[in-house]
């Protein structure tokens, strides 16, 4: 019995503003005998719940603290700078670190983008949350720096948001426990890098499931020549070749 028979599910943890859905899918095409339970945790806790065994991986914001894990970056966030729409930020395409000096810029507790320096004035108290963060931008108290991911997430009719150029970006990433790697963290790894059920390591899964190998592509047969045509006697010629003297 291997990994894959005894599981009852394969949980995926992660952090708002990853996306899922697509490898999500393509799981359930590959492994409808083992259910994903998605589990949804804040940016600070998503390794913690890798860590306790809560969850089998995660999709997380990359940060110094990777003891005990593995990590895949999988792509890197625009940071923007969300405003009311009235302000004057929203008057252009894109901004800079400095066009936020004289800004009053929210660092939320949950703040994933880790800065070393934050930039703008810093307000007097941080905001529990991104989502508390947002409210006070939408009362007028000051202006807020998060991945695009979230400015998403956070979407009102009454804010907007413009890249920042300059800013700190965070690094979306799967994460697992190290040690040994697991079958069914080795198939989402495998389904994360876009590899196909016809590929090595997915010829190995399959022959795990099933203790057989996967059967081996046909080669295309070599087309025949065509045979040749013979050549029909001219009408009124002779039906017999000449003999050579």
């Amino acid at each position: 019995m291997t990994e894959a028979d005894q599981a009852s599910a394969f949980r995926l943890a992660y952090v708002p503003g990853a996306t899922p859905a697509k490898w999500v899918r393509i799981w359930g095409e590959r492994n409808p005998e083992v259910p994903l339970d998605l589990v949804a945790v804040t940016a600070a806790e998503a390794a913690g719940v890798v860590r306790e065994g809560r969850a089998d991986a995660a999709l997380l914001r990359l940060s110094d603290d990777r003891e005990g894990l593995h990590a895949i970056p999988l792509y890197t966030e625009s940071t923007v700078v969300i405003v009311p729409k009235d302000h004057l930020v929203a008057a252009a395409d894109e901004v800079s670190i400095a066009d936020l000096a004289d800004e009053l810029v929210l660092h939320p507790l949950d703040d994933s983008l880790g800065w070393d320096e934050l930039p703008g004035k810093p307000a007097l108290e941080r905001p529990e949350t991104t989502a508390d963060a947002i409210e006070l931008v939408a009362a007028g108290v000051g202006v807020l720096l998060v991945p695009q991911s979230l400015a998403r997430l956070h979407h009102r009719r009454d804010l907007t948001y413009r890249p920042v150029d300059d800013a700190v970006q965070s690094r979306v990433a799967l994460s697992w426990p190290e040690g040994e790697t697991g079958d069914l963290v080795e198939q989402f790894i495998g389904i994360v890098r876009g590899r196909t059920v016809n590929s090595t390591r997915g010829q190995q899964e399959t022959q795990a499931k099933t203790g057989k190998a996967a059967p081996a592509k046909k080669k295309p047969q070599q087309q025949r020549e065509p045979a040749r045509r013979r050549t029909a006697p001219k009408p009124g010629g002779r039906g017999k070749p000449r003999r050579r003297r």
